[in-house]
């Protein structure tokens, strides 16, 4: 039986919510493989843990030159940690030394869809439309009242480099502008100011490796005035309609789109795409490689609604995980 090492938990502050799409993902795994649970803790330590509810066991090693190590035994593994530390080509780089087959994008496409400024570069190297933005390092000489010229309220105020909209505002009076960017500057020395657009939030899955597929779209109805991190996993408010309801014009552009944003930064395997509609106007916004993977997240369910179950999904993972090694890490 194949043996798939779930790797799981790490050092972001989407610790909580990599632990949820582990369960889900352990809880709906094929019968013809076998999960092999590794959890990293907030510090960074490996470990083989007794269940998916009892994240207590055994301290081990990744790397196979030190102590008892996790390379024995596994097939392929399942990178499910999301922002830094793990969506971000850390552990991908990782894998890559250790030389093992694993589920996902490589290094450079889990870089530059975890990087908010090199992920918009890239789109827009590939013609896809985005908003209007401008990028901030805590070394510039930050003109607020360029910032005010540029820009229309609201604008966004994001950290180029965190996931679940940790640490992003939206600036609905240019007072707010520089706490805003204070807050930002706290998460990442890279930071984003963004043009704010009254639209609908329509989300995109993407599977594949050369040939890659997109699902039907989604859409995201926030509580709050936008999608944040308390209205992803705390109040959980949000609605959903899945799939959207869009014209069909509509809803081919955003699937292209889709499979252009996810192709144009080199992912491999899965993701999920965010857009915003505006009027008729479709704008990138985002792209996941390792998007949520819990029952009730969007990744999964707008498969389900395109065809492929969450189980079906997960075998489906795994197997294009070991195509991708076959074809091109082994060549190399």
């Amino acid at each position: 039986m194949v043996k798939v090492g779930l790797i799981f938990g790490g050092k972001s502050s989407e610790h909580e919510i990599s632990i949820s799409s582990a369960r889900a993902v352990f809880k709906n795994f094929p019968g013809d493989y076998e999960p092999i649970p590794i959890f990293i803790t907030r510090e960074g330590k490996w470990r083989l843990v007794k269940s998916m509810d009892d994240l207590s066991g055994e301290d081990v090693s990744f790397l196979p030159w030190e102590g008892k190590s996790v390379l024995k035994g596994v097939d392929i593994y399942f990178p499910l940690l999301h922002g830094p530390y793990g969506e971000d080509g850390t552990i991908q780089g990782l894998l890559e030394l250790a030389g093992v087959p694993y589920v996902g994008s490589g290094v450079i496409g889990s870089a530059l869809g975890m990087d908010k400024v090199y992920m918009k570069m890239a789109f827009q190297r590939e013609g896809l439309p985005v908003v209007p933005y401008i990028v901030l390092r805590k070394w510039d000489n930050i003109n607020l009242a360029m910032i005010r010229e540029r820009f229309n309220l609201p604008v966004f105020v994001k950290p180029s480099n965190l996931g679940s909209s940790v640490g992003i505002s939206k600036v609905k009076s240019w007072e707010q502008l520089e706490v805003a960017i204070e807050e930002a500057f706290k998460h990442d020395y890279k930071i984003l100011i963004e043009q704010g657009v009254s639209a609908r939030e329509i989300e995109c899955s993407v599977l594949g490796n050369e040939n890659p597929e997109a699902s039907l779209p989604g859409e995201v109805i926030p509580y709050r005035e936008f999608y944040d991190y308390k209205d992803k996993y705390v109040e959980g408010k949000t609605e959903f309609r899945i799939p959207a309801k869009l014209p069909e014009g509509i809803e081919n552009m955003i699937r292209e789109y889709a499979v252009r944003a996810f192709q144009s930064i080199e992912a491999w395997g899965f993701a999920r795409v965010d857009f915003f509609l505006v009027g008729e106007e479709v704008y990138v916004n985002e792209i996941n490689t390792i998007p949520g993977f819990t029952e009730i997240s969007m990744f999964p369910k707008l498969w389900e609604v395109t065809g492929i179950n969450f189980t079906e999904l997960i075998k489906k993972l795994i197997e294009l995980g070991f195509e991708r090694w076959r074809k091109w890490k082994k060549a190399g």
